[in-house]
């Protein structure tokens, strides 16, 4: 259960025996915005790399190294309309070392990377920014070299081409990263700990009363933190939208993105969906899989996924490029199949044998542990035990998986060609 600590600051610790470590987890959501995005994906690479007493990489592995050789680092993420600046720290539990200050010492290192860092008369050391900026640049145009990657981040841009935020991934783009500045980085470091929304998450062998002992270190400011909406619903077209882009790949992506008008906060729909997603493409007995990649083999992957958040669900496959109308062709029989019905008792207890195995396997990992916590604070009204969960997969019938499949409507489809004879 969540504790506030201030307005717009939350506090989850999961006290567990399992692990000899201790994992923590620092969200900070805000709206998702393209600059937001662009700004807060280089401000995580500078916030990893030095602090004012850890200048340099080399200082702050130290650091890590002398508290007993702790993990740390930050990401950014994307959940609906929320951005997320991710921050994780694991340490090995001080009461095995007996080192029982070494919690305290880690919060205290997070407090460094948080608000201390390398910034100097109201800027970023100029060097330690200019060679980050290029860093991340390299790095995010080294993403689209994977055609796969490509494929699915052109299909997002395709679906959701009417809003400029949306289309725009968490990390933003290499071009995109080339208009900040250094006072622009400094201002989003400011908002970041003014107007986020903040969840903090402590997993391991600790108490919450030990825990609250030390929040008095990650002292933020007092201030209006900015709402945050997770869901993003996108009015369905009547006009399928179609892409086509030409690169010297011998393997075809054709990929498909379709909405499903199911979202998290629907709690039986949202396991119908899951099932389906399972019976559709979501494991290796699902129609895609069986029937395209295997029997017809006319793709090297074939595999769906869901987007709870933006009510959207993707196709993903590879293939030759001159299959790509047999392949279309047999994707919509498979969606047709089972919009008709066409599910056997079989497929079904297995596919949902294999998400009830999913989550009993989430149960044993931490990060699984803080992303169901993180969804219980952002929406209340969806906290299921584990057993309500177990129950919610068992339940879920042949007639309302075909129910959800009548309303998956394509609206995109994106085909990366190897071929340009195709032309």
């Amino acid at each position: 259960m969540a504790i506030q600590l201030q307005p717009g600051v939350n506090l989850n610790v999961i006290t567990t025996e399992k692990y000899k470590t201790i994992r923590m987890y620092l969200r900070f959501s805000t709206p998702h915005t393209k600059k937001a995005a662009t700004q807060r994906t280089l401000l995580t690479s500078l916030l990893e790399t030095s602090t004012l007493n850890y200048p340099t990489q080399t200082a702050l592995s130290a650091k890590l190294a002398e508290l007993y050789g702790a993990s740390f680092g930050l990401n950014v993420s994307k959940r609906g309309q929320i951005h997320q600046v991710n921050v994780g720290m694991t340490i090995v539990n001080g009461k095995y070392l007996n080192q029982p200050g070494l919690f305290s010492e880690a919060v205290q290192f997070l407090r460094e990377v948080l608000f201390y860092p390398h910034i100097k008369e109201g800027r970023f050391d100029e060097a330690l920014f200019e060679l980050e900026k290029s860093n991340l640049q390299a790095y995010l145009a080294s993403l689209y070299e994977d055609k796969q990657t490509l494929a699915s981040l052109k299909l997002q841009e395709l679906y959701f081409g009417q809003d400029e935020d949306q289309k725009t991934p968490s990390f933003s783009g290499a071009k995109e990263i080339e208009t900040v500045t250094n006072e622009t980085l400094v201002l989003a470091h400011q908002a970041l700990l003014a107007q986020d929304q903040i969840d903090i998450f402590v997993v391991g062998d600790i108490t919450q009363e030990q825990v609250l002992k030390e929040m008095h270190h990650l002292a933020f400011p007092l201030t209006d933190r900015t709402p945050v909406v997770p869901f993003y619903k996108q009015a369905l077209s009547h006009q399928v939208q179609e892409a086509r882009q030409v690169e010297e790949v011998l393997q075809g992506k054709l990929n498909l993105g379709y909405a499903t008008n199911v979202y998290y906060d629907q709690i039986p729909e949202r396991f119908a969906l899951s099932v389906f997603n399972g019976l559709f493409g979501g494991f290796p007995h699902s129609k895609l899989f069986m029937n395209v990649r295997e029997k017809a083999s006319l793709a090297y992957y074939a595999s769906s996924s869901v987007d709870f958040f933006r009510g959207f669900l993707s196709v993903q496959t590879g293939i030759d490029t001159q299959n790509k109308d047999q392949v279309l062709t047999l994707i919509t029989e498979q969606l047709n199949a089972l919009q008709a019905g066409d599910i056997r008792e079989e497929e079904l207890s297995q596919t949902k044998a294999m998400l009830k195995n999913q989550f009993l396997l989430s149960l044993d990992n931490p990060q699984a542990l803080i992303e169901t916590a993180y969804h219980q604070t952002l929406l209340p009204q969806t906290k299921l035990s584990d057993e309500e969960v177990l129950r919610a997969i068992e339940a879920v019938t042949k007639e309302q998986v075909q129910t959800i499949a009548q309303q998956i409507q394509l609206q995109a489809i994106f085909f990366l060609d190897g071929d340009k004879n195709n032309e």
